[in-house]
């Protein structure tokens, strides 16, 4: 899933990923200011690269946004009490009418069961994301707070790939294997599609074709690897990904997977080629670092991070140049800032964030223009 970060844990999620978000009383012990909603007010002053930025979602958690190769449509997980959602579906909303206060995006999942991941197919007319409809129609479980207090992520075994019209219905299911099969995103060139899967006892990074052919698996060591995008030109991926190095870590690492959970505190960004080759560690900061995308130059990464706080649950977005160097703050936010992606054109970004949310727990979408 790219596991979207459940904010009332720990981070949100594609599968989305979920961080612990401050409470309004936290927030006003820090001081922080509740920003207004107007278009400059949403900018902090040091966020140099948006302008004329725009809150399209209130209320729920909404994250893992991504565009239509058009560049006219959006498409996302929320759940939302008001839209009748009890945990993740995917909804689809044009670019031109999305302040989501006047009216309700449409829903093209099932409504059945749990959905992440959510992706458009060339041609703007069909869609891909994960689901565990097929295995129980009710949402699944949600894993009970561990005794120690660390963090987990559930890695649900009935989540599949499946492709689906923009009315809702399902046109052909992609992954038929045992375990888990989610967190896909599609190729620039159209071609390929790359996926994690549990099918090697592991969570590895595997690509197929547009159809669900040629399937070939990418990453093999140890480890989390997930939420993988294609570079523009469609030549390389980048990924997040945990190594558990000490005996102790691979121990927990396979206990949690044996349950279905993995722990997403400690996560570097990773690149290599579209094949696996050239496999390179971009980040070594240490702590979560996740939700990567490829800048539109192919020549940077812009991520999500918890490395620069002492508190889990502030992230911030920073981009970096491939071969590590030059590493930059993008956001300044106090709580949470996760998701980026660029529009295909370049001109646009839209991510997810805690801010705005008058101390609340939601996650909403935020969409800017981009200044380099």
């Amino acid at each position: 899933m790219k596991n979207m970060l459940k904010l009332k844990l720990l981070f949100p999620s594609c599968f989305v990923i979920f961080l612990f978000a401050c409470n309004s009383k936290q927030l006003k012990e820090e001081g922080v200011e509740t920003v207004q909603e107007t278009k400059d007010s949403l900018i902090y002053p040091a966020e140099v690269h948006f302008v004329n930025m725009q809150q399209l979602t209130f209320g729920g958690d909404n994250a893992e946004a991504y565009w239509s190769f058009d560049d006219t449509k959006l498409i996302f997980q929320a759940t939302n009490p008001a839209w009748n959602t009890e945990c993740d579906q995917i909804y689809v909303t044009e670019i031109a009418s999305s302040d989501l206060r006047t009216h309700i995006p449409d829903l093209v999942s099932t409504g059945l069961g749990r959905t992440t991941c959510s992706y458009f197919l060339p041609g703007d007319s069909t869609i891909l994301y994960a689901s565990t409809h097929e295995h129980d129609a009710s949402c699944p479980h949600k894993p009970a707070p561990r005794e120690d207090g660390k963090y987990v992520w559930p890695v649900y075994e009935s989540f599949d790939i499946y492709v689906a019209d923009l009315h809702g219905h399902i046109i052909k299911k992609l992954t038929d294997s045992p375990g888990y099969d989610a967190e896909a995103t599609v190729s620039p060139k159209g071609d390929k599609i790359v996926f994690t899967s549990t099918r090697s006892g592991d969570l590895e990074l595997y690509t197929m074709n547009i159809d669900g052919s040629d399937v070939n698996q990418i990453t093999n060591e140890l480890g989390y690897d997930g939420g993988a995008f294609f570079s523009p030109d469609g030549s390389k991926l980048v990924f997040r990904s945990s190594r558990p190095q000490t005996n102790e870590e691979i121990k927990e690492y396979m206990e949690l997977l044996n349950q279905g959970l993995v722990t997403p505190t400690n996560m570097e960004i990773y690149v290599c080629n579209v094949d696996g080759s050239e496999l390179k560690q971009v980040t070594h900061l240490g702590k979560a670092n996740w939700a990567p995308y490829f800048h539109p130059s192919g020549e940077k990464i812009i991520f999500s991070s918890n490395h620069h706080s002492d508190e889990g649950f502030k992230f911030n977005l920073f981009m970096i140049n491939l071969e590590g160097s030059g590493l930059k703050q993008i956001t300044f936010d106090s709580v949470f800032d996760a998701f980026p992606v660029f529009s295909n054109n370049g001109k646009k970004i839209v991510f997810s964030s805690n801010r705005n949310n008058g101390g609340t727990y939601e996650t909403n979408l935020f969409l800017a223009d981009w200044a380099d």
